[in-house]
Order: C-alpha cells, then structure tokens, then sequence
C-alpha cells in the first residue's frame, strides 16, 4: 500500500482541492450500499454464521490481532473458526488455502500470518464469498467464519460487524480520496460493536450510541529469533545491544515508540509503507540487532541476517466485549 498523503492529516487546501471527488466518492458509496438495502443487488450467505472485522478508514488499525484474538476466544469457547481474507498484495487469483509455509508474495502477508498464529484454516481471494465457500467445502466442521477486513464487501452477507478505529487513522475525517475515510462517520452507529485503539476523540464516540464501544491495545510479548522461532528473550536480555528497528506497517511509528517504552534506545529506525515488498537492501548491513514486527517477519525469513528478531504483538481487549460478541453469534440463523 503507498504511504498515506500528508494532506489527509488536516483539512487544508490540498485536501479541499479533492472535496468534489470526494462528493462523487460518497455518492457512490451510500448508492451501493442502499442497492444492498433493497436486496437490488444481493448479499449471499454461506451456511455458517460470519463475523467482519474492519474499518472505515484506509491504513493499519489493529484488525488483524483482533481477529487473532477473536479466533482464540472461539476456539476456546468450543467454536471451530475459519478465516477469509483478501489476500492484499498477493498474486494469488481466484480462492486458495492458505499455509503457515505459504508464500507471502502469493497470499498477502496478513494471511501468512493468519495462519502461522491461529491454528485456523485460512483461505484467500478477492471474492469472499467464494472464498468462503472453498473453506467450507474443505473444512466442512467450520461453524464461524471471520473476515480480516472486507467491511466494505457487502456481497457476503455478515451477522456480526466489528469496526476497529484508530483516531490516528481517521485523519481529517474526510472520505477519499480528499480524506482516508472509505465510508462516513457515521457508518459507526450501524455496526454492532466498536473497538477503539486507544481513545475515542468525544464527537467520534457521540456518533456510535447504541452501538457499544471497548477499548483496546496491542501488548508486545517476548521477542523470538526470526531463524530460530523458539529462542525467546525478555526485552531486558538484549543488555545494552544496539538496536535497529524496521517495520512496513500502517502505522510503523506506533511499533519504534513500543520499543522505546521498553527501554531500548533505537540506534536507527527504517519506515516502509504497509504490505512493503522487501528485498535484502532494505535491511540495515552490520552486526547490530535488528527488530521487525511479526507482519513483516513472514516476508523476511528467507534472506533475513540471524541477528533478526521478531517482536509479536497480541491484542488485548476486555472480556465483555467476547461476551457480548458471543451472545450475538448464538443468537445468529445464518441460512
């Protein structure tokens, strides 16, 4: 994904330069959506309850942890889950599984992550509901699907909508292209639970009511070695080693501050866009340490120097949000 436009930061005069396309954007928007009201086009089920976690903005929220740990609470409360994703960046065309040794630049790097971490079966394509599909079809004990991102995607019809917002992400809260919103604000207010990544700003959350709104955070945990997955460190093991970090993610200064606040001092810091291609000249040369995030491990583990280290992030999220995402999945009839 390429970086985000400096102007969608704050209502200046380049982003107002974009409000008439902006204005077509948003008709186009509210016109489809309304087609799918009218059953004008049609939502398709797939026979299993599904869950969508997205945003209405463009860039890294924090979806995919939470579909990582959504799919752990499912599966400790006796739910078997499947997961469907686009498969952003990947080659792949039409539907296919996806493995923990697949091949990022095929599947996307959120896929490969999906399913090194959740111990689901994982399916890619464009086309979610026959991506869905094509899970079911091999995994026919899946009684849940979750879609990481695919909000905007209503042809598969979903029981459960999880927006995860990001004041940082929401900008000048314009919609695009003269702002990174891929839908109104007020779109909050009809999905059924909300997730904040850190503080709602007071006028977002007055535009979410009924809709119940839970804080969330990525915790760090212990770092392993990118070539030797089950050495572990405390981040105090490191001692007074030289660090430098890279990350090619949404938002890559949240994961430099993260460091910091666990007391490294970061010797250098190297920000790529979200879903980055990497390729060896974009790592740091020498023999200091090198710290990349758990997305960005996945495309560096073939060329990566042995001194890289991965530093996985969880998402943590009080419990009466998956009591109350419970309640609604065994309330749900999915035909």
């Amino acid at each position: 994904m390429p970086t985000a436009p400096r102007f969608w930061k704050r209502r200046g005069l380049a982003a107002a330069f974009f409000l008439p396309l902006s204005l077509v954007f948003r008709v186009g928007v509210s016109f489809r959506r309304w087609l799918y009201r009218l059953q004008i086009l049609r939502a398709r089920r797939i026979g299993v309850p599904v869950i969508v976690v997205g945003n209405i903005a463009v860039g890294g929220s924090g979806k995919t942890p939470v579909v990582l740990w959504l799919a752990e609470r499912l599966q400790q409360s006796g739910r078997r889950p499947g997961i469907v994703s686009r498969g952003y960046a990947g080659t792949a065309k039409g539907t296919e599984a996806v493995l923990k040794t697949s091949d990022p630049k095929r599947s996307g790097d959120e896929p490969v992550l999906l399913a090194r971490r959740s111990g689901c079966p994982v399916w890619v394509g464009r086309d979610r509901v026959a991506a869905a599909r094509a899970l079911l079809q091999a995994h026919p004990e899946i009684d849940v699907i979750l879609t990481d991102d695919g909000l905007q995607h209503y042809r598969l019809a979903r029981d459960i909508e999880i927006v995860v917002v990001d004041n940082h992400q929401l900008g000048n809260r314009w919609l695009l292209p003269a702002g990174p919103l891929r839908e109104p604000l007020r779109r909050l207010n009809s999905c059924d639970l909300v997730l904040a990544h850190g503080d709602l700003q007071p006028e977002v959350r007055a535009l979410c009511p009924p809709v119940p709104v839970y804080r969330m955070q990525l915790m760090p945990t212990a770092f392993y070695q990118l070539c030797q997955p089950l050495r572990r460190h405390a981040p105090s093991e490191f001692g007074t080693t030289r660090i430098r970090a890279l990350a090619g993610i949404g938002r890559p200064e949240r994961f430099f501050d993260t460091l910091r606040e666990l007391g490294f001092e970061l010797a250098e810091t190297r920000a790529f866009p979200d879903h980055h291609v990497f390729s060896a000249d974009d790592l740091p040369r020498g023999t200091d340490v090198i710290v990349v995030t758990e997305k960005d491990a996945v495309k560096l583990s073939s060329f990566a120097p042995e001194q890289t280290w991965v530093l996985p992030v969880d998402a943590e999220i009080r419990n009466e949000a998956f009591e109350y995402i419970l309640e609604r999945l065994n309330g749900c009839k999915a035909a």
